[in-house]
């Protein structure tokens, strides 16, 4: 049986070129994927799986390509969720090129998927990255006779500084299937393959080859499919396969490992020059800070001083909030808009609904613009300057032993520190940790201890005002994050699994990247908040001429009296429920003019923190969770509030602070 037809068939001048980028996670596929396509991206969910896989479009020298970033994959045998779609879409249906790209540091571990993917017969590019990190080290890598050893395109590049982007371009365009090398391995190894592969008849988008090792490797999804394709002759393939395995008494794995970093070897001998005495950059001894826990933690509080707090809190929601709502919208736009809607609209009630006290003009974009886009914009810049560093992998290896306490593992990183840019986003992203268990423990403290970065920016600016009151908010949510973090852990069942991240290298933020970045942020967040700040004016309207937003205030008003807050803070909570960085600039108002005290601003922060998710993120969480849990999430984290709300201010009432 050779590779099917799909493998090998041309691209005509009329048909899109499919190219997929495949290799470990964080050796630059993104980077590479973002400056192929550009603005020119889609993303959408694997079918049948919640994994995220992303298409750009690009013509290259009069050439039409879809560009196909694949989630993180070590091997054709897949392990994860992520590998498991990264597979098949090699699997199921191949792609014209693919493009392996590894880490020039870690060359000999990765060359073991480039093998594979060569065994398999798929057309494959090896983009040999992080060149620039690996010279730096002493590393020389001679990309030419390595090409001659696999028989394929080699490129040396360092994609995030721009270098071998045009030799990549070209080759993509100009690629040729090559006849590649036979990788052979020990004679006994080659004959229980050989055995196997002796046997398949069906058509397989891979080779032979490829198809007996995973079968060999006990893969149930290949044996799936050739049970399917094979029909009578599946019984004597499974038969041989099970004899081949009993044989080496279920070692198999491990010795197939074993002789494929010893082909490797080979095809690295005098191609991966290492120097006598290794080189430590800069890099890398800030990554040895990053990560060591003595050290770390004071980076992370310096990161954190700096980064949320002064930039965020203080510049973000202090300086560019002030400038935008009072001198820009107070002072000219609202104006203006009034003046404009009462001489268009003669009748009050309509006029109500654009400028009045919950107009969609003079509230919902006066909050979206005025106060939420400069405090959403300097986070994402901040979150953006820590991602191009590559700094966020070491705080995953930093926090790993504390998240395991509860029931995370350092992956979770990722989706709490962009909880704080949005909570909606974060949720999503929670699909990319590995077991159920993980993602309803990640979804739970999102939803409850994460606040997103406008609400987080405008409570910083509140707060800071106030000795004492940010050191209470702060402990109180640290405080329940780690203790429901750890009962949850407990009464959820499963094991926590196996942590295992690949580091790329430290270095300058590239100012493109940034901005690309928080472009693309921004983007995605201010199209998704802008309908809802007018949606929620428009309801908030209704509630007002029907005296149901009224009744809802009423109604409130005992439980803010147990909270010890005056009744108008109620609005705060109605504004929450839209969205909680609404409900956060309703603070900010009720606040500006005076009507809460230390006391009350605390405990009102706290509870609005904790307080239940805003639509969007309870709607993402009923399509990730489904509705029975994120129907209990949502229940227990806004009992839990309140419960936390009226705590926090007996204490507070009873020891005097603030």
């Amino acid at each position: 049986m050779g590779v099917a037809a799909a493998v090998n068939r041309g691209v005509g001048a009329d048909r899109v070129r499919r190219v997929a980028l495949v290799g470990n996670p964080n050796v630059g596929k993104s980077v590479l994927f973002n400056a192929l396509t550009g603005a020119y991206v889609t993303v959408s969910n694997y079918p049948g799986t919640s994994v995220e896989v992303s298409h750009g479009s690009v013509t290259i020298a009069g050439v039409a390509c879809e560009i196909i970033d694949t989630p993180g994959m070590y091997a054709l045998l897949p392990i994860t969720e992520e590998e498991r779609v990264a597979r098949e879409l090699l699997l199921k249906d191949p792609p014209d090129l693919v493009i392996h790209v590894l880490d020039a540091r870690n060359l000999e571990r990765m060359l073991s998927m480039t093998i594979q993917l060569i065994e398999a017969g798929l057309p494959t590019l090896l983009v040999v990255n992080i060149m620039d990190e690996a010279e730096r080290m002493g590393i020389t890598v001679a990309t030419e006779l390595l090409q001659q050893r696999l028989g394929i395109p080699v490129i040396a590049a360092a994609t995030a500084r721009k270098r071998g982007l045009a030799e990549i371009r070209r080759a993509i365009v100009a690629y040729e299937r090559p006849n590649c090398p036979l990788f052979n391995y020990s004679p006994r190894l080659d004959q229980d393959i050989a055995a196997v592969a002796g046997l398949l008849r069906g058509e397989y988008h891979i080779s032979a080859k490829a198809v007996a090792l995973l079968l060999l490797q006990g893969d149930d999804e290949v044996a799936a499919l050739v049970a399917a394709s094979e029909a009578d002759n599946w019984e004597k393939i499974a038969r041989t396969v099970k004899n081949k395995r009993f044989e080496r008494r279920e070692s198999f794995n491990v010795d197939l490992s074993m002789e494929r970093k010893n082909v490797v070897s080979a095809l690295l001998d005098g191609v991966l020059v290492l120097p006598e005495k290794r080189r430590v950059t800069l890099g890398e001894r800030l990554s040895t800070l990053a990560v060591r826990p003595l050290t770390g933690v004071p980076l992370l509080l310096v990161i954190l001083y700096f980064g949320l707090y002064k930039f965020v809190g203080d510049f973000g929601a202090g300086t560019l909030v002030d400038f935008f709502e009072n001198q820009l919208i107070e002072a000219y736009f609202n104006p203006f808009a009034i003046q404009l809607v009462k001489a268009v609209i003669p009748w009050e009630i309509f006029q109500e609904l654009f400028v009045g006290e919950y107009g969609i003009i003079t509230l919902g974009l006066r909050y979206a613009v005025g106060i939420i886009l400069p405090i959403v914009a300097t986070f994402f810049l901040f979150f953006s300057v820590l991602e191009d560093s590559g700094y966020f992998p070491r705080l995953a290896l930093l926090v790993d032993r504390l998240f395991k306490k509860i029931g995370l593992t350092g992956r979770a990183v990722i989706p709490m520190v962009l909880g704080f840019g949005c909570d909606t986003m974060a949720t999503m992203v929670t699909r990319t940790l590995e077991t159920v268990r993980e993602r309803i423990l990640a979804t739970l403290l999102l939803a409850l201890a994460i606040p997103c970065s406008a609400q987080l920016g405008v409570i910083l600016a509140l707060l800071s005002k106030v000795p004492g009151a940010l050191l209470v908010w702060s402990l109180c949510l640290l405080l329940i994050f780690l203790v429901v973090g750890f009962l949850a852990a407990r009464l959820l069942p499963g094991e926590t699994p196996m942590f295992y991240m690949e580091l790329p290298p430290m270095r300058l933020p590239q100012l493109s990247n940034i901005l690309t970045k928080t472009y693309t942020r921004m983007q995605w967040y201010f199209l998704e908040i802008l309908p809802l700040f007018v949606f929620a004016s428009v309801l908030l309207w209704l509630g007002k001429i029907t005296g149901f937003f009224e009744k809802a205030v009423n109604g409130l008003s005992p439980l803010m009296a147990a909270l010890g807050l005056p009744p108008e803070v109620a609005v705060a909570f109605i504004f929450g429920f839209f969205r909680r960085d609404y409900g956060a600039a309703g603070l900010y108002d009720l606040q500006t003019k005076g009507g809460l005290d230390p006391r009350q601003l605390t405990v009102a922060a706290v509870t609005l923190t904790l307080f239940i998710p805003c639509i969007a993120q309870f709607l993402v969480m009923k399509k990730e969770r489904g509705w029975k849990v994120a129907t209990l999430i949502g229940v227990f984290v806004s009992l839990l509030a309140f419960g936390s709300g009226w705590l926090l201010n007996q204490t507070l009432l009873l020891t005097g602070w603030l």
